[in-house]
């Protein structure tokens, strides 16, 4: 999520648990033995009944980040397992630190090799990041000027890397809420509406795979998979192509939309992907480098 300050970015991220469906049994029972590994469950704390939410300080170092250390404990993506890991002010983190993200996003899993050990802990998790626009905050905002440079703007954006932002699946502007919103009085949709919706879409994904240990969403399709449930008609595949040649998108990017179109598909009761599904996919890329801010 790139917005100005104040725009609602941190608050959407921290309602994010409250619409995911309920853990599994055996779902809470992994991420109960990660925080017991790592000395994080309560002394009155007998199984974690819900997804974890993890949000790290810029601070964080890579060994906190991914674990390990002289006696190997998980480091946040594990205790993030099963839930969410929010990384407020993405550009404030190091580089480095943000880099070694890539292969536990892609993997699902992270292996640490030392000379005296190696372990491997597991690390499923929902990556949601937010960030400013530019240094001051307020570039391409609807009311406010941006006192930063082209320049400016363009460097604190490079400070994430195309590698890293291309295994983001979903990436969103948003834009400050007006007054009129604000004072509104009528209420918003329910956290637990939305979560029987997701609940739904979750029941068919696991229907769908059932036959398939170890896949249980769309998330974890392989390129097999993709080609056998998320297979565009001719109309969405143009569509696709169209996207892919104007913004210039990887191969990732493609099995990426794929995935997000066959869970929107799934979030309607749609059996097939069209046109509509893959066209809001697509919107999703707003960030890809070289994109954002220019219309496309």
């Amino acid at each position: 999520m790139i917005g100005a300050p104040g725009s609602g970015k941190s608050m959407m991220a921290k309602r994010l648990p409250s619409i995911l469906p309920p853990l599994t049994l055996a779902e809470s029972l992994e991420t109960t033995k990660i925080h017991s590994v790592a000395g994080k469950l309560g002394s009155r704390t007998a199984l974690i009944a819900r997804r974890p939410f993890r949000s790290p300080h810029h601070s964080i170092s890579s060994v906190a980040l991914i674990g390990g250390g002289q006696n190997p404990q998980p480091g946040e993506i594990s205790l993030a397992h099963n839930g969410v890991l929010f990384a407020d002010e993405l550009p404030e983190f190091s580089r480095s630190v943000l880099e070694v993200l890539r292969q536990p996003l892609e993997d699902r899993k992270i292996t640490i090799s030392r000379a005296r050990y190696s372990v491997e802990f597991p690390c499923s998790f929902m990556f949601v990041a937010s960030m400013n626009p530019c240094p001051c905050g307020y570039y391409n905002h609807p009311t406010r000027q941006c006192v930063c440079s082209p320049g400016q703007v363009a460097r604190y954006l490079n400070r994430i890397s195309g590698p890293l932002l291309d295994r983001i699946d979903i990436q969103v502007e948003i834009v400050p809420v007006a007054f009129e919103q604000m004072s509104d009085s009528r209420r918003g949709e329910r956290s637990a509406d939305i979560r029987q919706r997701v609940i739904r879409a979750r029941q068919i994904q696991e229907e769908r795979y059932r036959e398939y240990p170890g896949i249980h969403c769309n998330a974890q399709m392989t390129s097999a998979l993709l080609a056998e449930y998320a297979q565009p008609d001719a109309k969405s595949l143009s569509l696709l192509k169209q996207a892919m040649e104007r913004l210039n998108l990887s191969a990732r990017a493609y099995d990426r939309i794929l995935k997000v179109a066959r869970t929107i598909a799934d979030l309607e009761g749609a059996p097939v992907i069209g046109v509509p599904h893959i066209a809001e996919a697509i919107s999703y890329r707003s960030l890809d480098r070289g994109t954002w801010g220019t219309g496309l």
